[in-house]
């Protein structure tokens, strides 16, 4: 823990002027981006009695070990700034708004040749006409299927469309009138777009003008005596009814305005959102986050508004923002964003008649969903706090563990060992910050000699990034007996084939930039799944390296123990502690990861094949060679010459496909086992990529497994 006064600046240094400012921590990490309209004043209010600081702000400034700023020329300027160092720093201590991109929206791919109409979650698309956010997928869905009657837009995914048109013949909602069908060419591509904008327009809020085509076309049909076709009409105006009732209106005026509503206490604020288009209710959102500093109504506001149109322009800002406080001062942001619309935007708070009724419902739903929020124990900022304080006492540590990192090994019967890391930060996961790794000292079955080469990898890594930033002067040669592979690890963003994998942001290694990086950072508590043994090979690891400042526990899974290897005896948490469900929570996710891991790599050992072997062939090439022989089983019986004949492929690159495809096994034939016949397969099993580097960083998001017989 850090005296501020050891990193405060000199009087004088710190100029009087708006600028943006960072807190790192003694790894260079940025944990607080903040703006100020003067550098001086903001900054001083941190360096004063610790005793008269909000809990998390003195935690924050003792967290801290240097901190530095940027000055820029207007308040603007400091906004948009602050903007962009919170998504790319990420900064720990700054408020952060969960379920962000999380709200299902209705889309239409206008930049398509032929519009799709569907769900879709995550950053928004260029050419893409967006509506919503709604509150569940199934609204969505319920609104589409009553309005495809009238505007029957295409909603099926490109495989199906593709299909369809290769066989000519349309899904089922094409037979029952609820798309055009344009993938047999029932329509052409522009009357195709026109049912798109038309269904744009509609779901805009420019409704009068469809329901008085329709009923003015019901009527001419009535007087034609064309009744089927005027009872079907009726049904669609029926329909276009029903999916208006859904946004009913609530603002006379057709008035596009977003109302902001916070309910707060000490510790933390939620945050409702009502997106008011035309009059009509057409989506809402909602965020919780902790109060990680000392922040005022008017903050959270300003906070929300840079969350919400932080990544908008256009339209998609609208004219109006009713909030139930301004931020201080308020000129700065109404100026960023009626630069991000390009037109004047109004922020204020609504004073009186319809606006201010429609943001007291948005006020009574921020509080329901601050109490709901509170009910939920994993959440709860004052629960976390007391599960890492009472882990601190059960284990006797000097302080509560912040960093916790926990190790699992996972196999079947001794094939495809792997290992995985998760880490939880003031008790909330730290997804990016996964690992994953690949047993490879020796093979077999060895779950103790498997933590003891994972731990060692792992904080070989950490001495390497601490000497590389200069942290590590001791002089210890940390990299003399690190493999290649392990000292170099693959390229972030890739899995184990060295392909683009999961949604890992490139990370450099530069001293002052305060972007994560890549095992750099230590626990306070290592947890291994597992008991004394497991313990004792993770210690074992750690002292041979050197580390002496980590603690490290096991949890047995037979009566959720916890073991410390220099006690005979576990130590046993009551049932009802918070410490116990929070290492439970940690140890079930590790779990979760590696056996996640290991049946994709069993699986994708499966999917092996005879091509895999070859020294030098991609993917792209392997996949040539498949199309022109058919098989496998007939590559093999081709001469070097015929192989020379597909594109790609020269001659010694021939003589070696043909010396792998002799030296490997054919496959066992297949056996009908209800005739005993021996049957001809002409489709051997497609290549398969392979296996690469040993530990990769992933974007953890798998869905949760339940355990099988893997370890």
């Amino acid at each position: 823990m850090a005296d501020p006064s050891s990193y405060r600046p000199k009087p004088g240094q710190i100029p009087d002027t708006p600028g943006v400012y960072k807190f790192r921590d003694e790894h260079r990490r940025v944990i607080y981006v903040g703006k100020a309209k003067s550098l001086r004043q903001r900054l001083a209010s941190y360096f004063q009695d610790l005793a008269n600081l909000h809990p998390r702000t003195r935690t924050m400034v003792t967290t801290a070990a240097s901190v530095e700023w940027t000055v820029v020329s207007t308040e603007v300027e400091a906004l948009q700034l602050e903007y962009s160092w919170i998504k790319e720093y990420d900064p720990r201590f700054n408020v952060k708004y969960r379920d962000d991109k999380s709200y299902p929206y209705l889309a239409v791919t206008m930049n398509e040749e032929f519009p799709r109409v569907q769900v879709m979650r995550g950053h928004k698309k260029k050419g893409v006409r967006y509506f919503g956010p709604y509150g569940h997928a199934w609204a969505i869905r319920d609104t589409v299927d009553l309005l495809l009657r009238v505007f029957p837009v295409r909603t099926c995914s490109a495989g199906v469309f593709k299909n369809a048109a290769r066989t000519g013949r349309p899904c089922l909602l094409g037979y029952i009138g609820k798309c055009s069908a344009p993938c047999v060419g029932r329509v052409s591509p522009e009357e195709h777009r026109e049912l798109a904008e038309e269904f744009c327009d509609f779901m805009a809020g420019r409704t009068g003008t469809y329901i008085r085509r329709q009923e003015q076309q019901m009527a001419e049909a009535a007087e034609e005596m064309e009744y089927e076709r005027a009872a079907r009409l009726r049904d669609d105006i029926d329909a276009l009814k029903k999916a208006m009732e859904k946004s009913a209106v609530v603002l006379a005026d057709a008035t596009d305005a977003d109302l902001i509503a916070v309910a707060e206490d000490e510790l933390e604020a939620a945050v409702q959102i009502f997106h008011v288009r035309g009059g009509r209710v057409r989506g809402q959102r909602g965020w919780v986050t902790d109060k990680v500093e000392a922040v005022t109504t008017g903050d959270l506001v300003e906070h929300a508004t840079q969350q919400l149109y932080g990544e908008e322009t256009g339209d998609s800002v609208p004219k109006e923002v009713l909030v139930p406080a301004l931020p201080d001062p308020v000129e700065p942001v109404q100026e960023w964003l009626t630069a991000r619309r390009g037109s004047n935007v109004s922020l204020r708070i609504p004073q009186r008649g319809d606006k201010k009724a429609l943001m007291e419902t948005v006020q009574r739903n921020a509080l329901q969903a601050l109490a709901l929020h509170k009910t939920k124990r994993a959440s709860d900022l004052t629960t976390r706090s007391r599960a890492l304080e009472e882990i601190a006492e059960a284990l006797d540590l000097d302080s509560a563990p912040l960093r916790i990192e926990c190790y699992d090994i996972s196999h079947l019967q001794g094939d495809d060992v792997v290992a995985s890391m998760v880490v939880f930060e003031d008790g909330l996961q730290r997804k990016s910050e996964y690992r994953r790794f690949q047993i490879k000292g020796f093979a077999g079955q060895d779950d103790v000699r498997s933590m003891h080469e994972v731990i060692t990898r792992r904080f070989r890594r950490y001495l390497v990034e601490k000497e590389k930033t200069g942290e590590w002067t001791d002089g210890a040669d940390t990299s003399a007996e690190a493999p290649s592979s392990v000292a170099a690890g693959p390229e972030p963003g890739t899995d184990a084939d060295g392909t683009p994998g999961g949604e890992v942001p490139e990370i450099t290694f530069t001293e002052d930039d305060g972007r994560p990086k890549r095992f750099a950072y230590p626990p306070q508590l290592v947890v291994v799944d597992g008991g004394r043994p497991q313990v004792a090979a993770a210690k074992r690891a750690l002292d041979e390296l050197g580390i002496d400042d980590i603690a490290v526990c096991g949890l047995a899974k037979r009566l959720e123990e916890v073991w410390l290897l220099d006690d005979d005896d576990p130590v046993v948490l009551p049932r009802s502690s918070e410490g116990l469900y929070l290492l439970q929570r940690v140890r079930d996710e590790a779990h979760r990861f590696a056996i996640t891991y290991q049946r994709a790599k069993r699986a994708k050992r499966f999917r092996s094949g005879p091509l895999d072997d070859v020294p030098g062939l991609g993917e792209s090439r392997k996949q040539a060679l498949i199309k022109h022989f058919g098989s496998v089983k007939k590559l093999r019986s081709a001469t070097i010459d015929q192989i020379c004949e597909v594109p790609g492929i020269g001659r010694k690159t021939a003589e070696t496909i043909a010396v792998a495809l002799a030296q490997a096994a054919p496959a066992a034939p297949a056996v009908n086992t209800a005739t005993g016949e021996i049957m001809e397969d002409d489709d051997d099993a497609a290549p398969a990529t392979t296996a690469g580097p040993v530990e990769e960083p992933v974007t953890a998001g798998a869905s949760d497994e339940r355990r099988g017989q893997e370890t």
